[in-house]
């Protein structure tokens, strides 16, 4: 049985060690920060989990001591990720970049960010317009 056991953590070591080598490739390599994005948020954050469900899985199996530290973790992990994915995002499309630069979204619409009354991005919108008015001025 402790073969099993040492498979399963090996295999989730090495999958775990693919996805952030594949996370860290592709902050480096994808060319513009709207792609960048997706490789900490999705491939990094899978390789992390991996890890840390290994860890779970050798000191339950091999020390008898069940810790729930690394799945807390994880979760916090998996739970935040796609949070700071959207900020990061909408920092992106906030700073003064062209429009026609960003990835037209799916369908008929624009991004919400750039909508007046979607969100509390129409708030900012309002601003970022007023400054512009004051500059022209």
């Amino acid at each position: 049985m402790d073969l099993f056991w040492e498979i399963l953590i090996s295999a989730l070591l090495v999958i775990g060690g693919f996805f952030g080598l594949v996370g860290s490739f592709g902050l480096v390599k994808l060319p513009d920060p709207m792609t960048r994005l997706h490789a900490p948020t999705k491939a990094a954050t899978l390789g992390v989990g991996a890890v840390l469900i290994a860890s779970m899985i050798y000191f339950a199996a091999f020390h008898d001591d069940l810790t729930l530290h690394e799945l807390m973790i994880t979760l916090f992990i998996f739970l935040t990720a796609p949070i700071s994915a959207h900020f990061l995002a909408k920092a992106n499309m906030l700073r003064n970049v062209d429009r026609s630069t960003l990835t037209k979204p799916e369908g008929d619409g624009d991004w919400a960010v750039f909508t007046p009354l979607s969100d509390t991005s129409a708030e900012e919108l309002d601003e970022v317009a007023e400054a512009e008015d004051d500059e022209a001025r």
